[in-house]
């Protein structure tokens, strides 16, 4: 049992990527962002006096910007660490020995993507002393923190299935981290974008129904809107009334990204050997 459980390339691809000073650099970018962050709202908030006082509602204004902020960083980050994990071993000559291994395709790509996200949630645990800043001035629930740090999760095994599936059909690193990028490019902006025009045609009268349910569905598939309507329920009621869908958007989310997340992980592992058999 332990043997069909060990995974040769996790192991690996862990040593190395925490060995590198590539992943030291990274780790040590993500927490100066946060530390700018907070460092300047808290001087903003004492209005640069060096003394004063943060009330609650600071505090969770705060920790939404904060989880904005966050979730950024996952999206713009985590590419960079999956787009390369199976054109990077093309490129190095060293994917065909990979493959000539006893691991499956599945065990290779779930490896790499393991591997890519332990380094992910590294950086999200290394920043929860920073995060939990937010608790010293009250205002926030445990449950509200978990939650969010939950859809982080889910978010960033997304995009590093996107980045694997990119890698996987590509020959190039350079090809796939484009590829990555303009999919979170789509997921960010575009769909917030798509929101808003919805919105406006939801207002003016002309197709309002239709509007009001393109507006749930690019809003439902957008991080930063499912951050909003995680951290601020009054948000969620108002969102619920412009749109006229009363679906929870947290469900639709997590219904569609773990569908992307399957079909993205099928995909690869079907393409890793999709050619040997016509080479021989």
């Amino acid at each position: 049992m332990m043997d069909k459980l060990y995974n040769p390339v996790l192991m690996k691809e862990m040593k190395l990527r925490f060995r590198s000073f590539k992943s030291f650099s990274g780790l040590l970018f993500y927490l100066a962002v946060l530390c700018i962050f907070i460092t300047g709202f808290v001087m903003v908030a004492t209005e640069f006096k060096g003394y004063g006082y943060i009330e609650p509602t600071m505090s969770y204004a705060l920790f939404v910007l904060l989880s904005i902020v966050q979730m950024a960083l996952v999206m713009f980050i985590t590419p960079g660490v999956t787009a390369g994990a199976i054109s990077s071993e093309r490129e190095k000559q060293t994917l065909n020995i990979l493959l000539t291994t006893t691991q499956s395709s599945a065990q290779l790509i779930i490896g790499k993507l393991l591997s890519s996200i332990a380094f992910i949630v590294l950086m999200l645990v290394a920043g929860l002393p920073i995060y939990s800043l937010v608790f010293l001035f009250g205002g926030v629930s445990p449950s509200q923190m978990l939650t969010t740090f939950a859809f982080y999760f889910v978010t960033l095994v997304t995009i590093g299935s996107i980045g694997i599936f990119f890698s996987t059909i590509t020959k190039k690193t350079i090809v796939a981290m484009i590829a990555t990028y303009g999919a979170m490019i789509f997921l960010g902006a575009i769909t917030a974008f798509l929101f808003f025009v919805s919105m406006v045609m939801a207002g003016s009268g002309v197709a309002s129904t239709l509007g009001g349910y393109l507006a749930y569905a690019f809003a439902s598939i957008n991080p930063g809107a499912l951050i909003l309507t995680l951290t601020t329920p009054e948000l969620k009621l108002v969102f619920e009334e412009m749109t006229g869908v009363h679906f929870p958007v947290w469900l639709t989310y997590l219904l569609f990204y773990s569908a992307v997340t399957v079909l993205c992980l099928t995909g690869a592992i079907k393409k890793l050997r999709a050619n040997m058999k016509t080479q021989r």
